[in-house]
């Protein structure tokens, strides 16, 4: 597993930050991180990188302990914070230069800096200093920096604020690219970010992981806003459809159209084409709608 945490947990004073969460990470999977302001995340995620010590529990990053081993851990690691840091006086070639020397590039530094500016789209404004950048080309920039020394690992918290909808489409590319052969851990409160990106999720809720899962099977078992939309070739009863296996309730539509609800969408789908065979209905439309993510994550941490 590129990461593996055991009962990691981060107290400050009184508040315990992060409760003893466990999970494991591995290579070629975006992993959507979420959770409401003050839940955790970026907490973990600075444990993770070994910004911060943890409390209790342990966690390695590519087979390196975070404490005892954290200058491994942080060569493995591409990290763009929510903040952002950069030096403003600086230019962007300047910056990225500066950065390649702390990670000991030494002469490829050159060619890797050319490779990552124009994988962030950072061509046009790499002459530019820091401080004259818009936010989304700063945002660029940390991206950029999180990318030099080619991580096996990159935790992004919050990567495309500031980006306008062209430039969220190109990193949006560039994220999915390098999802194929990394580690990705992605923090965002877009959950249209996660919906496009991300094969797993994990929300963190007041220092517990209270889901993990890929995408998929989150969207079709929680709860019973997802349901099936159906229409039928003849009249079928209210009572038919409630006896189907999966069905809470129903909802007549016009002609003999119905939408029937269920907590596990796909099966419930299943179910319904099974009756239609054993009871010679004829089906003409037939459509899934799993639930939203962003309803999900209400419904989880309201």
């Amino acid at each position: 597993m590129s990461i593996k945490v055991s009962s990691l947990t981060k107290i400050y004073g009184e508040q315990k930050a992060v409760d003893a969460i466990s999970f494991e990470l591995k290579k070629g999977e975006i992993t959507g991180f979420l959770g409401p302001n003050g839940a955790g995340k970026s907490t973990t995620m600075k444990m993770i990188t070994g910004f911060l010590p943890p409390t209790s529990g342990s966690a390695t990053v590519c087979g390196f302990d975070i404490v005892k081993e954290s200058l491994e851990v942080r060569k493995r690691v591409g990290y763009l914070p929510e903040s952002n840091p950069l030096y403003y006086d600086m230019y962007v070639k300047e910056f990225l230069e500066f950065m390649a020397g702390i990670h000991q590039l030494g002469k490829s530094s050159s060619k890797r800096i050319a490779e990552v500016i124009a994988l962030t789209g950072l061509t046009p404004e790499s002459k530019k200093k820091l401080g004259a950048l818009s936010n989304g080309y700063k945002q660029r920039v940390g991206l950029a920096h999180a990318l030099l020394h080619d991580p096996e690992v990159l935790i992004l918290d919050e990567p495309t604020t500031g980006l306008d909808p062209n430039q969220l489409a190109e990193i949006r590319g560039l994220i999915k690219n390098l999802g194929a052969d990394k580690t990705v851990v992605l923090s965002t409160h877009i959950m249209q970010e996660v919906e496009a990106l991300c094969d797993r999720v994990m929300i963190i809720n007041k220092g517990k992981i209270i889901a993990d899962d890929k995408l998929s099977t989150l969207q079709q078992s929680g709860g019973n806003n997802g349901y099936v939309q159906v229409s039928f070739g003849e009249a079928v009863t209210t009572a038919e459809l409630l006896a189907i296996d999966g069905v809470s309730h129903t909802e007549a539509q016009e002609g003999n159209s119905w939408r029937l609800y269920g907590s596990e969408v796909e099966q419930l789908r299943k179910n319904l084409l099974h009756f239609a065979l054993i009871n010679n209905r004829n089906i003409l439309s037939l459509q899934s709608n799993s639930q939203s993510l962003e309803t999900i994550f209400r419904d989880l941490t309201k």
